[in-house]
């Protein structure tokens, strides 16, 4: 066991991310690994965590964020850091900040939901991995690029497909990003400026993943009434590239499509037998996007997250806004935009179905740039911990926390992360089985969770005693 540690966790309850029953024991940290497991009485360490009574994790693996622009904004990843995160999956929903420069152009929805055209500033998928290794965040990151982000980037018309010519424009970014190293491409094909963009476009552009493996991941289609048919087209991409896929945020939306989690679970379920496919979705019954008349058609209940005419209206009803301006819903719409909003349009059944499903990793979807935004940008992974495993016994805290750490590292292709065990990164959490919740709320919804105790990214402290400690020890991770 050679010299002293760096860090060493002392007396904790090991939760190590592979679903394997929890033991008692001290884990050794020398550099950016963990060195040791197992009983460290007589040795000591430059820095020391009593976890007495506390359970120790892998760190968590945010696998859906649209943290691209929070890294360089907010490098301290206070949103996740609190909640127990160590790696975010960014440039989701075929959003990415790079690589694209809009100069005097404004940023198309959904491309300004993480942030204006002053951030759209990177030429290459390279450019904007060189500025996030050169200015570390908290947090380490495994970067998709984006289809959206693409067409915008090379297109005229997006409401058309993409000629030829435009495709291999695209086709030659996606081989420059994962050169530079993104982990695969994301589509948002729900989106208007990519809705356009038929089956045989979003393959061929998609081309350059079948040499290097690398992913799929997409907002489908559609998640309401057309979510079979979306789920097959994600499902030929994946065959026909080779390559594994990812849905995005699996739910059913819309009071038609409530219970149909017992039709799309099977379904993929059956498709894994002979193809890759993974699945994440977020613990609530509430989406988060851009605001759209037609997106509050489904939903029970819509709050405005930010509006830009209308900024005062942040956090509101939208028909407490419509009674206030003396219009009817539509019209409040229309006076809002550019804006987004949360909508109640999910059945608490499907939301518990998807998550309990055995091959579901756990993803917030948090918009970080929203003045009143869904809790789940903090409160995602405590509530999985609390809520749905302590609280409703929906499954063992062993498996929550696999299903926020080894799987995603599978899934992902994250080497020596997501697992606690010697010789792999020392991405670590600190947390009361007890008392770990969420804290954040649909009417406060900027809380740093409960029971979070400490949390170590590539063996330095990034959180403690409820707050960030300044380190930044965040790597790009690349897919292996």
């Amino acid at each position: 066991m050679g010299e002293r540690f760096d860090l060493i966790v002392r007396n904790a309850t090991v939760v190590d991310g592979t679903r394997a029953p929890r033991f008692q024991a001290d884990v050794g940290v020398r550099g950016e690994r963990i060195a040791f497991i197992g009983n460290l009485k007589n040795k000591q360490a430059t820095t020391e965590i009593d976890a007495t009574g506390k359970v120790l994790s892998p760190g968590f693996i945010d696998a859906h964020t649209h943290d691209d622009r929070l890294m360089l904004s907010a490098p301290e990843m206070a949103p996740k850091a609190s909640q127990g995160v160590t790696t975010v999956v960014a440039g989701n929903c075929g959003i990415s900040l790079a690589p694209l420069v809009l100069g005097s152009r404004a940023a198309p929805p959904p491309l300004d939901l993480i942030g204006d055209k002053s951030w759209y500033r990177f030429p290459s998928f390279k450019a904007y991995v060189e500025e996030l290794e050169n200015n570390p965040a908290a947090t380490n990151a495994a970067l998709l690029v984006g289809h959206t982000t693409l067409r915008v980037a090379t297109m005229k018309h997006l409401d058309a497909p993409a000629s030829p010519g435009e495709m291999d424009a695209m086709k030659n970014l996606v081989q420059e990003a994962l050169s530079a190293g993104a982990i695969g491409v994301s589509t948002g094909l729900y989106y208007e400026p990519a809705r356009a963009a038929p089956t045989e476009e979003v393959i061929e552009v998609c081309r350059p993943l079948t040499a290097r493996k690398a992913l799929y991941c997409t907002h489908m289609r559609d998640e309401g009434d057309h979510v079979i048919d979306s789920l097959e087209e994600t499902f030929r991409i994946g065959r026909e590239l080779g390559v594994p896929v990812v849905v995005s945020h699996h739910k059913v939306v819309g009071l038609p499509n409530r219970g149909r989690s017992q039709e799309t679970l099977p379904l993929i379920a059956e498709r894994m037998k002979t193809q890759g496919i993974g699945l994440d979705c977020y613990p609530y019954c509430a989406s988060s996007t851009i605001l759209s008349w037609e997106r509050t058609l489904i939903a029970s209940k819509v709050l405005v997250t930010w509006s830009t005419p209308h900024p005062e209206f942040g956090g509101m009803d939208l028909a407490d806004i419509a009674a206030k301006m003396g219009v009817d819903g539509k019209q409040a719409v229309a006076r809002l935009l550019p804006a987004g909003a949360i909508y109640f349009s999910m059945d608490e059944a499907d939301v518990q179905r998807v998550l309990s499903f055995e091959h579901t990793m756990v993803g917030s979807d948090g918009l970080p740039h929203d003045a009143a935004p869904h809790p789940r940008l903090w409160g995602t992974f405590p509530r999985v911990l609390g809520h749905y495993s302590r609280g409703l016994g929906l499954f063992p805290l062993e498996t929550a926390v696999y299903k926020m750490t080894g799987l995603s590292a599978k899934t992902f292709g994250l080497k020596d992360r997501g697992v606690l065990n010697e010789g792999a990164y020392a991405d670590l959490c600190v947390f009361d089985a007890a008392t770990v919740d969420e804290a954040a709320t649909f009417a406060r919804p900027i809380q740093p969770a409960k029971g979070i105790e400490a949390v170590i990214v590539n063996g330095a402290i990034t959180w403690r005693d409820g707050k960030a400690t300044g380190a930044r020890p965040g790597q790009v991770l690349r897919r292996q």
